[in-house]
């Protein structure tokens, strides 16, 4: 078969699949690559070659600043001080919320932002008397429009910038993206403001994220704890367990006061059936609950076996406690590999692995918390899928598609080429990875860029606008489910909203890209 049809046809499978959302995304790249290599389009190391790319590597690192920031409560801290002094009027609260997820997505990521600070946002807008629903879509469209604000907003970010450099122009500064990134938050600000009320749904949440201070306060009333107790703190916490069956610890009498057969932890109460369990001669049996209280990490490792099941995992409740341990730390860190990235010092991947690795030596993270906080989804996808851009080069792919949307739209005008390329992407970005379709997207706008002898920095400037402006569907990206639950949505309620903000996306990327980037 000739070799245009074979990448044509293995891209349409792989769309496809992704489409399908039956097989995983990582599976879906990894038979991407392979099928490259079996068809012959790409050799051995043509088709593996994502996997050892700098710009995998250095988003892999990028999640495990962000678990850094996430998990020594510097997220929470941060939500906390600025929702705190926003009051309870709607508007107001909003544009807040929204300003916030913007300015911490520039720094860990979309879904890193929105998932530190769902619970915040839940539990301000329910203090608030306001419906989730109200806020929580707001809070993951205004972070896709923060991940323009710079380089480590997102891994297309990345993606777009090596591939101007590649294409012979240079790679996008660390906060040049913020050119672009400024007019759409504002853009996301005013239409959210504007329009939000009528847009979103008033609706209940289906599932809620927990409070840490309830919390707190429903164990002091449960086990009669006295009312001055600090149950969660920076350095310490509890959870609370239920003895498992065939759990080690069945026969074994254990009260307030004394420690743990580990020696780590202290029982603060031991109930069955929700009575206190008292008496020298009484003895555990499965299904009774223990408060057990200790150091974060001493809870967690202590809780992982199989002889207690835990009802609150304690990494889910320490991440709600404001600047843990390591959030200085964290800080620091975060601070000079932003610096390092915004002066070009060292390569990005170099930066990212500097950060990372002085993020375990300090002890900011753990080796195991590192390469757990990974999404290793993304990495796959994104090391699967560079070959398949590879091979729409290689095999003249790229030429093919950009000659037939010459050959459609005529080349009298690259902003008629720009349209199409954005349109393009939009429509895929509702159904497949956004990733993936900047990847399948940026040797098509290099090659139009190219045949119309035109720069290729407004073409790739405007791939990831388009990339960002995934906001029909739940299932968009992973932002977007995240806020489903918790917000109450229906998958009918995101295009509502979602349709004015990716209107608003397309106009900036189509006319005000080529202001700021000429072509």
């Amino acid at each position: 078969m000739d070799p245009v049809a074979t990448t044509l046809v293995i891209l349409a499978l792989a769309i496809v699949a992704f489409m399908s959302n039956r097989v995983p995304l990582g599976i879906v790249a990894i038979g991407v690559a392979v099928a490259l290599w079996l068809t012959g389009i790409l050799d051995l190391g043509q088709a593996l070659a994502g996997f050892g790319d700098p710009t995998v590597v250095f988003i892999a690192t990028l999640f495990i600043v962000s678990e850094s920031l996430d998990s020594t409560g510097v997220t929470a801290w941060a939500g906390r001080q600025v929702i705190g002094r926003a009051g309870t009027k709607r508007t107001r609260l909003l544009l807040v919320v929204c300003l916030l997820v913007a300015g911490v997505t520039a720094l860990i990521s979309v879904n890193g932002a929105v998932a530190a600070l769902i619970p915040v946002v839940v539990v301000v807008a329910t203090r608030a008397g306001l419906a989730p629903s109200q806020m929580l879509m707001p809070l993951a469209f205004s972070a896709h429009a923060g991940s323009l604000l710079a380089l480590t907003g997102t891994p297309v970010n990345i993606i777009v910038s090596e591939a101007a450099a590649d294409a012979g122009a240079r790679p996008f500064g660390f906060f040049e993206f913020g050119l672009v990134g400024v007019p759409l938050v504002v853009g996301t600000l005013l239409i959210v403001a504007l329009f939000g009320r009528r847009l979103l749904p008033e609706r209940s949440a289906t599932t809620l994220p927990q409070d840490v201070s309830a919390h707190a306060r429903t164990l002091r009333e449960q086990y009669a704890l006295p009312e001055g107790t600090e149950l969660i703190g920076v350095r310490r916490g509890v959870t609370e367990v239920v003895v498992a069956p065939r759990s080690e610890l069945i026969g074994l009498h254990l009260f307030p006061g004394m420690a743990t057969p580990s020696g780590d932890l202290v029982v603060l109460a031991v109930q069955r059936g929700g009575e206190d369990l008292t008496g020298t001669d009484t003895t555990l049996r499965a299904g009774d609950t223990l408060l057990l209280s200790g150091g974060w990490e001493e809870l967690q490792r202590n809780t992982a076996g199989p002889d207690v099941l835990v009802v609150d995992d304690p990494a889910r409740v320490r991440r709600s406690v404001p600047l843990g341990v390591g959030a200085k730390r964290a800080i620091v860190i975060l601070t000079a590999m932003v610096v390092l990235l915004a002066t070009g010092i060292v390569p990005a991947a170099i930066a990212g692995l500097a950060a990372a690795s002085a993020l375990v030596l300090t002890r900011v993270v753990t080796p195991t918390q590192a390469y757990r906080s990974v999404s290793w989804t993304t990495v796959v996808l994104v090391a699967g899928m560079i070959p398949l851009s590879t091979a729409f080069i290689t095999t003249g792919t790229a030429e093919v598609i950009a000659g037939g949307l010459l050959g459609v739209i005529g080349n009298a005008s690259p902003y008629l080429a720009l349209a199409a390329v954005c349109v393009l992407t939009m429509v895929l970005g509702q159904l497949i990875s956004n990733t993936a379709t900047v990847l399948i997207m940026v040797p098509i706008a290099a090659v139009l860029a190219a045949d119309l002898d035109v720069s290729v920095l407004p073409f790739m400037m405007a791939l990831t606008v388009s990339g960002a402006a995934s906001f029909l569907t739940p299932v968009a990206t992973p932002a977007n489910t995240m806020v489903l639950e918790p917000g109450g949505y229906r998958f009918g309620d995101y295009w509502k909203l979602g349709l004015p903000l990716l209107l608003l996306f397309l106009l900036v990327a189509v006319f005000y890209v080529p202001l700021v980037w000429p072509f």
